[in-house]
């Protein structure tokens, strides 16, 4: 039976080894962009993104090692969104990952400096790092090709961004059930899906086989967005390693605020187990994707 906490902590620190080796020194000139960089990057967190890229690399028949870079640069790319979301002019946030947020501790320059840095960096190691021998099946230059354009789409303005712009212009206004999801969706749902999405594709996975495991990311990223606006609302700031309650304290509509708290839990689990139905036709290899959808809604940070 797998070990599902060992798993999960190997594949932890084989990103973070890769990121390690493929970031600047600390001192590197100019140290203070990168010493703010790896600040935020190595502040902890739960490699949700990159584990899940991995873990559905694997599900196909792929290699980890394959989806490696693709799971680096969801990372940078989910650090940078945290470091521009705790700005003064975002949520204006003090903590993150219980550590002092990377404005307070740089200034907002270099935070939005370290921001657009990672950012950046994503995109060239997922178009330049090759970490074994690409095989995987068809044209893995083809298949690159396509990962990026996955990952450009999830970050962008039909993305992640575009989830934030509506997110801020909703706040203080009342909000229905349609256009919250349709945030919830955006803005971190998208990431979550391409990290699934990445990891079929440069796994080598057939087209019914990524689509499967990317529709699995789209319904678990829902999932834990639902978690988080429940943990915001109950969660012990302690555990979470952030402030509490700041969806409430700046008018942001949440699913416990328009559904309720239970109706908001059961449609998180119901979310997880239509995600984990998807995984069905891959079999056992696919077991470790089904117990992090598990893990999603069952989380208390």
């Amino acid at each position: 039976m797998l070990d599902f906490d060992h798993y999960l902590a190997e594949l932890r620190g084989a990103v973070d080894d890769f990121l390690d080796r493929n970031l600047p020194a600390e001192n590197a000139y100019p140290p203070s962009i990168h010493k703010a960089i790896r600040y935020s990057l190595f502040a902890g967190g739960k490699r949700l993104r990159p584990v899940l890229t991995l873990a559905a690399a694997e599900a196909v028949g792929g290699r980890r090692e394959d989806a490696l870079p693709a799971a680096a640069a969801l990372e940078m790319i989910h650090t940078y969104s945290l470091i521009h979301d705790d700005l003064p002019a975002m949520d204006n946030d003090d903590l993150r990952r219980g550590k002092p947020t990377s404005h307070v501790v740089f200034g907002e320059a270099i935070a939005i400096l370290a921001g657009d840095a990672l950012l950046t960096h994503a995109f060239h190691i997922l178009a330049t790092v090759c970490v074994s021998s690409d095989r995987a099946k068809g044209d893995p230059y083809a298949r690159r090709l396509r990962a990026l354009g996955v990952l450009a789409a999830a970050a962008g303005m039909n993305g992640m961004i575009g989830g934030q712009v509506i997110d801020l212009e909703s706040e203080g206004k009342k909000v229905d059930a349609v256009t919250l999801e349709r945030i919830h969706r955006m803005k971190t749902g998208a990431l979550m899906e391409a990290a699934a999405h990445l990891g079929a594709l440069l796994g080598g996975g057939s087209d019914e086989e990524i689509e499967r495991i990317a529709g699995f990311g789209r319904e678990v990223g829902l999932a834990f967005q639902i978690v988080d606006d429940l943990l915001d609302r109950e969660g012990d700031p302690a555990e979470l390693g952030k402030t509490a309650g700041k969806d409430l304290k700046a008018g942001k509509a949440t699913y416990p605020s328009i559904h309720g708290t239970e109706r908001a839990r059961h449609r998180a689990k119901e979310l997880a187990e239509q995600a984990i139905a998807l995984l069905s036709p891959l079999g056992p290899k696919a077991e470790p994707l089904a117990m992090l959808a598990r893990r999603t809604v069952e989380r208390n940070s």
